[in-house]
């Protein structure tokens, strides 16, 4: 108990000391003795105090830290999910872009050969059905597919459909060394294109006295009721052709047009074309191109004078007409420039 009385009256005595050093340190406003005291304790505890804060700070900012980590994480995390996201957006930019120009150049093929398509997606290349190289598409009977049906897409002939299931079918591809088409030479002769699986496709001319070149373009000649070909569709372009002798038909390789180890966008032919595009889907779409053509024409004077003729030139005049023609246009083939203006015909006699 007299613990408790002692400490109570220390405690009462330091508080009435310290209040009573604040109040007269106020009247003093910061001088007298008291102001003196206070800047000598500040001077000697002052650098105490920021060493003490100092090695104080790194403590409180761990401690931070672990109360901190759960939300730190979840951030960690979402930053973590956000740089994924970005990732896959740009490396699917490429791939993107791919489609769009496969997409169009089907369309093209589409409207320039007047077909009907269902177009597909090659879902997976390998044996199938006995056939060493076939492609399945992700379009079946009730999409319209049916059996022995043109199989291409933007650069030319992928194969023929030759398994229907409900949403699938099985192509034979154009390298499958059982597959044949009937082709169409420039000069309209015919012959004979067969797959060679991973090599140039092999043709030959059915016509002995028929010849081809290299560089020609070969499309589809087309089957009877254009099944299981129609016309037109590009197959490929000669790369060498045999010299026969005389009798013998002509023999060569072929290089598809189409990338048999890249295919990705296709489209099945359902309704073939009524008039033979030929070989229109041959030529690649014409850039626009822009022809500019000055002409400076200068005419030579009339060789004798005289009253005016029917040229409308009159006599001792000397006339020089410089004409300047500026011509721009727009075509999908480079127009020829204007013809020069004919020089004036010499007055002639009243």
């Amino acid at each position: 108990m007299r613990d408790s009385r002692r400490t109570r009256l220390i405690l009462a005595l330091l508080l009435l000391t310290a209040f009573t050093l604040i109040t007269l340190d106020y009247r003093a406003k910061g001088g007298g003795v008291f102001g003196s005291m206070r800047r000598t304790a500040s001077s000697w505890f002052g650098p105490v105090e920021r060493v003490a804060a100092d090695i104080a700070r790194p403590v409180r900012n761990a401690v931070d830290a672990v109360g901190s980590i759960g939300s730190n994480h979840k951030k960690l995390q979402d930053a973590e999910k956000t740089i994924s996201r970005l990732q896959q957006e740009l490396r699917a930019r490429p791939f993107d872009q791919r489609r769009v120009d496969e997409l169009n150049a089907l369309l093209r093929v589409s409207s320039v050969g007047q077909y009907k398509l269902v177009p597909a997606q090659v879902i997976a290349v390998g044996a199938g059905s006995g056939f060493e190289w076939t492609a399945t598409i992700d379009a079946g009977s009730m999409d319209g597919v049916k059996t022995d049906m043109t199989v291409l897409n933007g650069d030319g002939l992928v194969g023929r459909v030759t398994v229907v299931g409900r949403s699938t079918a099985t192509v034979l591809l154009a390298i499958d060394p059982e597959f044949n088409v009937g082709v169409r030479l420039p000069d309209g002769e015919t012959g004979v294109v067969t797959g060679r699986q991973k090599n140039d496709m092999g043709f030959y001319l059915i016509d002995p006295s028929a010849r081809v070149k290299p560089g020609d373009g070969l499309v589809t000649q087309g089957s009877k009721n254009q099944q299981p070909f129609v016309w037109g569709v590009p197959v490929g372009q000669v790369v060498t052709a045999s010299s026969p002798l005389s009798g013998q038909s002509q023999t060569g390789t072929v290089k598809p047009y189409v990338n048999f180890s890249a295919l990705d966008l296709v489209g099945v032919v359902v309704q073939p074309p009524r008039a033979d595009p030929r070989e229109a889907l041959l030529a690649s779409p014409r850039p626009t191109v822009t022809v500019t053509a000055t002409v400076t024409a200068t005419p030579q004077p009339p060789a004798s004078s005289g009253s005016t003729g029917t040229t409308g030139t009159t006599s001792g005049r000397k006339s020089t007409a410089t004409h300047t023609a500026t011509t721009t246009a727009t075509a999908t083939k480079t127009t020829p420039p204007p013809a020069k203006p004919n020089p004036p015909a010499p007055s002639g006699s009243p």
